[in-house]
């Protein structure tokens, strides 16, 4: 949003022109930010407070709801929000339900995976697109779900859900992007090679294809690059004990590689948001790991 200003952005080359929709954010140099819920913050003030006290001017907002924010102003948390002092790359979507005890039980119930919550998360969706409306954003991110792989008899219908989502979006000219870690990044490549739809794109984790222990982000980036929408600078290491878990931790710490992933980035010419995210500990814990994520990053891009 033009009447705010943006500090601490990276400075990536420009992303060329891959014939992909690119929103605002996205066409200009990289901004440096935080993810809202990562702040376990429930007001628009206290956000503003601790994004301040972080150094940073820009977030990944929730659109509100159980796992990601509950906001105290209500169905007012648009207007706070732009009149608060900073900048909004995109808004965040989680559904009533997701289940992230176990990898089994988030399979089970994330996303569009659920065949008899589709219709109601489908009525979610159309909200949480009218959100991010207010909210002066074109992009919204969440979790499709657990994509079947070919051959699976729900593939079909599955990806017609993913299409009416889009269809939904684009009437809104709003951009959704599937957060990465669910499934391999070959099946989401090979998923949105199929769909032909220009408004579906990928908001890039390389923790969660740790903790879903899914492949290496690395070559991810590589062949989900022109789709990459936005990204989470978080890290972890993956899980020693097959359907467990990996372990989350401090961004730098884990095996991630975050310099080989910033490097990764600027191959390809990414230039959309960065926004770290962590998303264990108390509140303390995670503003401070974050804090130190933010140096690391810092540190990384300014001798790039």
């Amino acid at each position: 949003m033009g009447r705010h200003r943006v500090r601490n952005r990276p400075r990536f080359p420009r992303r060329p022109d891959r014939g992909a929709a690119v929103s605002t954010a996205a066409s200009q140099p990289s901004t440096l930010g935080v993810c809202s819920w990562s702040l376990q913050v429930t007001s628009i003030p206290e956000l503003n407070r601790l994004l301040a006290e972080l150094g940073v001017k820009a977030t990944q907002i929730a659109c509100g709801d159980p796992h990601h924010a509950s906001w105290d102003e209500g169905d007012a948390m648009p207007q706070a929000a732009l009149a608060a002092d900073f900048e909004m790359t995109g808004a965040m979507l989680g559904f009533p339900g997701e289940d992230y005890t176990t990898p089994q039980t988030i399979k089970e119930t994330g996303g569009f995976g659920p065949v008899s919550l589709r219709d109601e998360r489908m009525d979610r969706l159309r909200w949480a697109l009218g959100r991010t409306k207010e909210l002066g954003l074109s992009d919204l991110m969440l979790h499709a779900g657990f994509i079947p792989h070919p051959g699976d008899p729900d593939r079909k219908a599955f990806l017609d859900t993913l299409l009416e989502a889009a269809r939904l979006a684009g009437e809104q000219g709003i951009t959704l992007a599937f957060e990465t870690g669910q499934e391999p990044a070959e099946l989401l490549r090979q998923t949105l090679d199929e769909l032909k739809a220009p408004n579906l794109k990928v908001n890039f984790d390389p923790a969660n294809m740790l903790l879903y222990d899914m492949g290496d982000p690395i070559r991810a980036v590589e062949l989900l690059g022109p789709d990459i929408k936005s990204v989470h600078l978080k890290d972890a290491r993956r899980p020693t004990t097959p359907g467990h878990w990996g372990e989350e931790v401090p961004l730098g710490q884990g095996e991630v590689g975050l310099a080989r992933f910033l490097d990764a980035l600027k191959a390809i010419g990414y230039s959309g948001p960065l926004m770290v995210e962590r998303e264990v500990g108390d509140q303390a814990a995670r503003i401070r790991d974050i804090g130190l994520g933010l140096e690391a990053v810092r540190s990384l891009l300014a001798g790039s």
